[in-house]
């Protein structure tokens, strides 16, 4: 069979799959999603046997990192029997195809009940969205989350060994006066943190306009209090991080607003509907769920990706700033997208 890597344009070779297994979320967070949102219908949701496929056939490709997404994973139904499957791909002989790392994304909020189960299939390494250690804030920014429900999330997730990335998107006069207390608590418990520029994608009822707040001037906020150590440390994503002396955990930043990462850029992202993303900051994308219920074969469909991947663009286009004419460049919301 053939393996052959798959390389776009620039010379970049695609390593890391993010892939999306529901749109649904059970929070609506401000810079993520509006208040009010019309979900897809079933029928266009690819089965989780039609998602195992499309991955099997990336891993077979050079895919060595696999992270799910959504919404939020966790509220698909029987996602469980998603992650045993594409688990299998992990540790396999050398010189074939396989995983070395399959992680997940998630808002923590039924983390509680799958912690165990997650671990049993090899994950090994979890990033949770956490914006705010306030009660009241967090339900503000989630718009119907519960803290607490988050924490025990976390709590039972490094009971279950598995590591913890608390991510924490950066808004300005919405969570700027939580970042000292934010990495005390990592800390505490043991979790890195990545601070996350907010990205200018759908409409919220937000104006990111407003709460825009460049990495940059968190970082130089920070070193007033916290030592921080360039490291060489990476994840396969675009986080660039820092040792912080006084805790030893490690600080994440990604900044795709004021330095992009795309250089570099090693991934493409898998939407619920089968839609292949090769840039975030991209409209263009690929669908592979027409050739997929065509009954095309393997072969076929990895033609199909490996054109998308030669048209992936050198960098992405977000804008934002008071002199942008659309703050949201991208009318896809991030949920769609898978992250």
């Amino acid at each position: 069979m053939n393996h052959a890597p798959l390389p776009d344009s620039y010379g970049r070779l695609l390593t890391y799959l993010r892939v999306s297994v529901t749109d649904r979320c059970d929070m609506r967070c401000i810079y993520c999603m509006a208040e009010d949102m019309t979900f897809l219908p079933k029928a266009e949701i690819l089965s989780l046997p039609e998602l195992e496929r499309l991955c099997a056939a990336f891993i077979g490709h050079g895919v060595r990192r696999l992270r799910v997404t959504g919404g939020e994973p966790l509220v698909r139904r029987d996602v469980m029997s998603f992650f045993h499957e594409m688990g299998k791909w992990l540790h396999r002989d050398t010189g074939q195809p396989g995983l070395d790392e399959l992680t997940l994304t998630t808002n923590a909020s039924r983390l509680a009940e799958f912690a165990d189960g997650l671990h049993a299939c090899g994950v090994r390494r979890v990033n949770v969205s956490l914006d705010s250690l306030d009660p009241a804030r967090f339900a503000r920014i989630t718009r119907r989350g519960n803290l607490a429900r988050t924490l025990d999330g976390i709590r039972a997730a490094r009971e279950a060994g598995l590591a913890v990335r608390i991510n924490t998107v950066a808004m300005a006069g919405v969570n700027e006066d939580e970042f000292d207390t934010l990495i005390a608590w990592c800390g505490e418990i043991g979790a890195d943190l990545c601070l996350i520029e907010t990205m200018p994608m759908g409409e919220t009822g937000e104006d990111r306009t407003d709460h825009y707040l460049p990495l940059s001037t968190v970082r130089r906020r920070l070193e007033q209090n916290w030592t921080l150590q360039p490291l060489a440390y990476r994840t396969g994503g675009p986080a660039r991080y820092a040792r912080i002396g006084q805790t030893g955990q490690r600080i994440g930043f990604i900044t795709p607003m004021t330095h992009n990462f795309c250089e570099s850029c090693n991934r493409v992202r898998l939407s619920c509907t089968g839609r292949l993303y090769t840039c975030l900051g991209h409209e263009g994308s690929t669908d592979l769920r027409a050739p997929l219920r065509a009954g095309e074969d393997d072969v076929a469909m990895m033609d199909h990706v490996r054109a998308a991947i030669l048209r992936k663009p050198k960098g992405h286009d977000f804008l934002i700033g008071r002199d942008a004419d659309d703050p949201a460049r991208v009318r896809r919301h991030m949920s769609v997208t898978g992250g």
